[in-house]
């Protein structure tokens, strides 16, 4: 048996992070092969940032409403998870519907 490759992950969130901490805790346990390397919330006040910091992962606000446009705030997610090697990227109770900009990334 090889070493299992972590994926590296990203996390985007909108709310409480019960998703999230779902994930954090399947890659702890070795249920999950993830680098988690960020969780990015449109929400400064979401709740799941809290509690991503407390697991010692870097937390991030992008807010839609800081954009003219959707294509605007997806270009701007892009651009965070690339900068941080992300490869996948787990909607965890995200509430923004992403446009083909970010999915053609």
């Amino acid at each position: 048996m090889g070493v299992k490759r972590l994926v590296p992950l990203g996390i985007l969130i909108s709310g409480r992070g019960s998703n999230m901490e779902a994930l954090i805790i399947a890659q702890r346990e070795g249920r999950l092969s993830a680098d988690i390397r960020v969780v990015i919330s449109n929400k400064a006040d979401a709740k799941g940032l809290e509690k991503a910091s407390s697991y010692g992962i870097e937390t991030l606000v992008i807010s839609h409403k800081d954009y003219q446009t959707r294509e605007d705030f997806d270009l701007a997610l892009a651009d965070a998870l690339e900068t941080r090697g992300v490869e996948y990227v787990a909607l965890a109770g995200f509430m923004r519907v992403l446009t083909k900009v970010f999915l053609s990334r």
